[in-house]
């Protein structure tokens, strides 16, 4: 039996024991939670894609999306493989849709994805807000949101833009490549600036530009030409976003924005989601498609006639002659550096995702379909990007601006 004196000197010794044996224990614990795999930490983040051009090709295709295809980039089961949670569905048509068709065909875009929320409530659900983004993650469903690409579906009415807002529409794109009556585009102020009418906002394109602000509407500068840019920022009273665009230094094509244009869009309080496309991303990357595409022509003019949609056969092409057209894609390192750069000119709260999949023939190598989303959070893991960082760039940064226009 130990006497109370020899108690007295012990008890000290004997507490700093216990302390030495805890302290592995701790240690354990402590490694066990910090070494989340680059999965874990995708799967665990909210991802949050801006923009996905899906509903116009399963039009001409007819492919049911709810199910698995061996086409396309995105159906619900690699979108939940990919740990997918929000997708902003693209509503577009071209230019040879105008006034009395336009508007038609966008709300037969917004039709489709209705019906594939009714036949799968159980996978997918329509949200308008950050509040129901959020309860469909929780309730393990992709939440659907509809982003509108090109002002001229519109067709000159405010009360078209009213019954897009009730319908869900979240985003417009105040121009596709093609200008309309209000706004110029970024292709027309490079190209074909002398035969335009007008360059940016006109006083119409101002109403329209207030009025998206009071539904809550975000506006999408991925397409305006700068002018419009300019003029939409020296509008709006609510944050813009880019829904599906890359940096000009790193590449300079007219769809991409210029250090600027990226600063400008920070200083708005907005968020620039970067596009995936290889002829954004990589600036060789022209050259080597003109050639590829001249060898192929003449199938390539046999698939637009099948299709009748020059970009769907293109994408079909690069699907037939994969090995070759792999050959042309720039490696995942640019995609990342793209989203780097981004950070290093205007900060981590200011970038996102806007993959513009389904919406052209070519990504980065290995990012082949929404399975490939946890291969960027991988990369810039081993670049040094902090949990809390790439949280934001998936989906927390378009979480904040979502709020920030519909008030909740």
């Amino acid at each position: 039996m130990v006497s109370p004196e020899k108690s007295i000197i012990l008890f000290p010794y004997l507490q700093t024991m216990k302390k030495l044996l805890l302290l592995p224990l701790l240690l354990l614990l402590l490694t066990k939670i910090s070494a989340q795999t680059p999965m874990e930490i995708h799967q665990r983040a909210i991802l949050v894609d801006t923009h996905n051009d899906i509903l116009s090709n399963e039009l001409i295709t007819r492919l049911d999306i709810g199910k698995l295809q061996s086409t396309g980039n995105l159906d619900l089961v690699r979108a939940k493989e990919g740990g997918l949670d929000a997708q902003v569905f693209s509503i577009w048509c071209g230019e040879d849709y105008g006034k009395g068709t336009a508007f038609k065909f966008a709300n037969r875009e917004i039709d489709s994805l209705y019906a594939l929320i009714a036949r799968y409530p159980d996978k997918i659900t329509l949200v308008r807000n950050s509040k129901e983004l959020e309860q469909a993650v929780k309730e393990q469903k992709m939440a659907a949101l509809i982003g509108v690409e090109g002002g001229h579906m519109i067709e000159d009415r405010l009360d078209y833009i009213d019954s897009l807002a009730k319908r869900g529409m979240r985003y417009l794109t105040l121009t596709w490549n093609n200008s309309n009556s209000w706004a110029s585009s970024a292709r027309d102020e490079t190209n074909r600036r002398k035969s335009l009418t007008h360059v940016g906002l006109t006083d119409f394109g101002k109403q329209v530009i207030h009025h998206l602000n009071d539904l809550g509407v975000m506006i999408d500068l991925s397409h305006p030409g700068e002018q419009t840019f300019y003029d939409v920022l020296a509008t709006t009273n609510k944050p813009v976003i880019a829904s599906h665009s890359c940096a000009y230094t790193l590449n300079p094509v007219f769809r991409n924005l210029k250090d600027d244009q990226l600063r400008a869009i920070a200083k708005n309080g907005g968020v620039v989601f970067v596009n995936f496309y290889s002829g954004f991303v990589d600036s060789t990357y022209s050259k080597k498609v003109a050639v590829f595409l001249h060898k192929h022509k003449a199938e390539l003019d046999s698939l637009t006639k099948v299709y009748h949609d020059g970009d769907l056969a293109n994408i079909r092409l690069n699907a037939i002659y994969k090995t070759e057209s792999d050959k042309i894609r720039p490696p995942l390192s640019m995609l990342i550096h793209q989203i780097d750069y981004m950070v290093k000119i205007i900060g981590v709260d200011h970038v996102g995702i806007g993959s513009d999949f389904d919406g052209a023939e070519s990504y980065p190598l290995g990012m082949d379909d929404v399975r490939d989303y946890p291969k960027v959070t991988a990369e810039l893991l081993k670049i040094g990007y902090s949990e809390q960082d790439i949280d934001k760039i998936l989906g927390g940064n378009f979480i904040r601006v979502l709020e920030a226009n519909t008030g909740k």
